[in-house]
């Protein structure tokens, strides 16, 4: 691409750039290690200027250029594909940046504010956002006088609250059509969050799948209500706080947990409806052998993606077993009946006696829990109530067994038909078995008086004892 030298703001290109060479020479990294703390503060300050004002000005120029059509004269090309190959900006960056530079010269008082310094791109952004959306029929002069409201508010206000002044705006600026034109706004806003609406599932090839979407408000509060509803539930306050190596969850990780409870509280009614003529389910692909010895090499169905064994142990506790013979490329040459774990009468007993999770202090509902099986089905393990507990999804994790130091993990007994809960040796070093107090009110000894648990297994007779797993 040829380039012509000549004009004042290509001078000026060519002094900032071999200046910007001179700030990242060695030398220049030497003088600003003699900087005192005011120093360093004011250069920061300093450059974060300069950044937005040459910012807003290359956003000005790039208009410009997209105006005139200049890439398509010179390259063959329209502006945002000369971006994306010539400069590596993805489409979505292309584009923004050209909007913006349009918005700067549509708006000639904020372009001014933003190459003087008095106003960030990140503000030119939300206050170009604020005006478009102004009624389309309002005078010139009245438009103006908002443009200039807005700019004199990013002495006062970021990004997201200047953002938040539409409805202000308008009622300062043209009062007799504020509350009409808002009820026409929010009827606008609500279409085209119905038509925009989207949720997408994106594997990030690292055992992660990123969730992204877009909901109408209303709709959304209903889904974070409940969301939040269940993760203040999650705030933990069972025997596990005790332990050292347990998880501490921010508030994130706790409505990430939540989202996954609702999912697994509609499988579990089975409230989806039919899919491909089958219900919704999560589908694994094992080998019969690797299943009853390390559950290793087992992956989704239907993405692929690899799961660890202590994942495939907690799905198989309350599993369907379905068994099909493949051939030598992996084709399905014949399927058998699928063999129900838990059955609904085994599922309905257990939840009379159990109900809920059995670890101490837990509060989880019975709703909210997995069968587990105290000894491993797949090590011959029975599916009998005798030897199942209700574990809610945290701490049926927790008493998954490590199998490279099987003692470090808390296990699981049933004492007289019930549940106890052993903690490790860091927790207890005695390990005295405990047990939620939910279990002793429906006519056990009478409450210890500890806060939702219970010394166990002092009734005399023998104790089944295993290493939980799933």
């Amino acid at each position: 691409m040829e380039t012509l030298v000549g004009s004042a703001s290509e001078a000026f290109i060519a002094n900032v750039l071999t200046e910007l060479d001179a700030l990242t020479t060695s030398d220049s990294a030497t003088d600003r290690a003699l900087l005192t703390d005011a120093q360093r503060v004011g250069l920061v300050e300093a450059g974060l200027t300069a950044l937005g004002r040459l910012t807003g000005l290359v956003q000005s120029w790039v208009a410009e250029a997209d105006h005139a059509g200049s890439p398509q004269v010179v390259v063959g090309v329209g502006t945002l594909s000369w971006l994306h190959d010539a400069h590596r900006l993805t489409r979505s960056e292309a584009g923004a940046l050209v909007r913006q530079g349009h918005d700067l010269v549509a708006l000639p008082r904020l372009r001014e504010a933003v190459l003087a310094g008095e106003a960030s791109p990140a503000q030119a952004r939300a206050v170009s956002r604020v005006l478009a959306k102004l009624p389309a029929d309002l005078p010139d002069a009245t438009l103006r006088k908002a443009e200039a409201m807005m700019v004199g508010y990013c002495n006062q206000f970021d990004s997201t609250e200047l953002g938040r002044l539409a409805r202000h705006l308008l009622e300062v600026v043209a009062p007799e059509v504020a509350e009409d034109e808002t009820a026409r706004r929010l009827e606008r806003e609500l279409a085209a969050a119905r038509a925009n609406r989207h949720l997408s599932f994106v594997p990030d090839g690292f055992g992660s799948t990123l969730i992204r979407g877009s909901l109408p408000t209303a709709d959304a509060e209903l889904l974070r209500a409940q969301v939040e509803a269940i993760a203040h539930q999650h705030h933990r306050r069972a025997l596990d706080c005790a332990d050292p190596l347990a998880e501490k969850t921010t508030w994130g990780q706790r409505r990430a947990d939540a989202l996954i409870e609702l999912a697994h509280a509609a499988a579990r009614h089975q409230d989806a409806p039919r899919h491909g003529g089958d219900r919704p389910r999560v589908m694994v692909l094992i080998e019969h052998q690797r299943l009853l010895a390390d559950c290793r090499d087992a992956h989704l169905l239907d993405s692929g993606s690899e799961l660890t064994a202590t994942q495939l142990r907690q799905l198989a506790c309350d599993a369907g077993i379905l068994p099909a013979v493949l051939g030598g490329n992996g084709e399905v040459l014949d399927v058998g009946r699928e063999h129900r774990l838990v059955t609904p009468p085994i599922r309905t007993a257990l939840t009379a006696r159990d109900r809920g999770c059995v670890f101490p202090g837990c509060d989880r509902p019975a709703a909210a829990c997995d069968a587990h099986h105290v000894i491993p089905w797949y090590r011959g393990g029975p599916t009998a109530l005798s030897k199942l507990v209700l574990l809610c999804r945290h701490h049926h994790n927790t008493v998954e067994p490590d199998h490279r130091d099987p003692h470090s993990r808390w296990q699981v007994r049933i004492d007289d038909g019930i549940p106890s809960i052993i903690p490790p040796v860091r927790v207890d070093s005695r390990q005295r078995p405990r047990r939620n107090l939910r279990l002793h009110r429906t006519g056990g000894r009478p409450d210890s008086g500890g806060k939702g648990e219970e010394p166990a297994g002092e009734s005399g007779r023998p104790a089944t004892r295993s290493a939980a797993s799933g």
